[in-house]
């Protein structure tokens, strides 16, 4: 994409000396509940007030949405408030009816970015809007399919382009309802710098305990923005309760909140951060050396299987690995799921280079 730095000039032109928050029901469910949240947050650091009416489920016979009517809710909340609103849409017709009912910023949500086809018709449809409008990642770590869905959009003339974390999912289990995969926002960030960057820690996390240090955390990795799922009643929630926080809650959270600084120019900072920068990459390459040294013994481990005719996969070994492993990370303060991440790397790479052996 070229002329990127313009597409940062609407978060530039909010003037907020803190990141951008959307705040705001999953789901609008009445006008009183949607005008109550609105009220609670419009003297707050949340700028956006987001509600989903069109609620894609993974399964039927959840709660999918109030439709069109919402929007009608959302309108008089920003006539109300002066707050600006945000939905997400998820096909043209969608479009059509935000953009007839002044919706500000519109967001393409993980099951639609999948979609290179719907992803197209909401483009058209959007030709040449002024709207904010952002993409959330695909529900796969799939970095080329959500630059692709981007692309699109800015082929489409639509210069306020932004985009949101909002997790992967796995079929492992771990702590997240979605994976948050920081390396892949943050390889979009290396590729695309001036494209505005917002978290959803309420998907990333599935449940609210974790949700302020999900939100810290995209702060210290320099996120433009978070979009936190807010509700006065979260556990009588109609979709997506446990994620859902009050707006007291999100409130004391900004104020709770560190806002690093994206560097600092003091010589003295400047030094020591390359002394520790040096460290890091000595350290790097004594691991690419060692790695490289195990693959060789996994080489000779591959010579002797087939010289005996004995299959690749040995799962006791490979369970017995795991949990000393496991256990020698806690001793050096890593947690489980990075070891496990790490030895399971490792083990694929080392049954490859086995496989290659056995099949030559």
């Amino acid at each position: 994409m070229e002329n990127k730095k313009e597409l940062r000039s609407w978060l530039n032109n909010f003037g907020l000396e803190h990141p951008l928050v959307i705040g705001g029901p999953c789901s609008a469910e009445t006008e009183e509940q949607v005008l109550k949240i609105a009220h609670q947050l419009k003297d707050s650091d949340a700028t956006v007030l987001r509600a989903g009416i069109w609620k894609p489920r993974t399964r039927p016979g959840n709660f999918e949405g109030v439709g069109a009517l919402g929007l009608k809710w959302l309108k008089r909340a920003k006539e109300e408030t002066g707050m600006m609103i945000a939905t997400e849409v998820a096909n043209a017709n969608h479009v059509k009816l935000a953009l007839e009912h002044d919706v500000d910023v519109l967001w393409i949500g993980a099951r639609t970015t999948v979609s290179p086809f719907i992803v197209q018709e909401i483009a058209d449809a959007l030709k040449g809007t002024d709207k904010i409008v952002l993409v959330k990642n695909p529900v796969n770590p799939d970095l080329p399919l959500w630059l692709g869905a981007i692309e699109r959009l800015y082929a489409a003339d639509i210069k306020n382009l932004g985009v949101i974390h909002r997790g992967f999912s796995t079929y492992e289990k771990t702590r997240y309802r979605n994976n948050p995969n920081w390396q892949i926002p943050i390889e979009l960030q290396n590729r695309f710098p001036d494209l505005p960057l917002i978290c959803d820690p309420s998907h990333i996390a599935g449940r609210r305990d974790i949700i302020f240090d999900i939100c810290q955390t995209a702060l210290d990795l320099n996120f433009d923005g978070l979009m936190v799922e807010t509700h006065y009643d979260p556990d009588n929630a109609w979709s997506d309760a446990k994620q859902q926080i009050t707006p007291d809650t999100l409130i004391q959270m900004m104020d709770d909140l560190k806002i690093r600084k994206s560097t600092d120019t003091e010589a003295e900072y400047r030094n020591a951060l390359n002394t520790l920068r040096t460290q890091i990459d000595v350290v790097d390459h004594q691991l690419i050396e060692t790695l490289g040294k195990r693959m060789k013994i996994a080489d000779e481990v591959g010579l002797l299987k087939k010289e005996k005719n004995v299959a690749i996969l040995q799962s006791k070994r490979w369970n017995e690995i795991l949990g000393k492993m496991i256990l020698e990370g806690e001793e050096n303060n890593l947690s489980e799921e990075f070891v496990l991440r790490v030895f399971k790397a490792i083990h694929q790479e080392s049954i490859n280079h086995q496989k290659k052996i056995i099949n030559a």
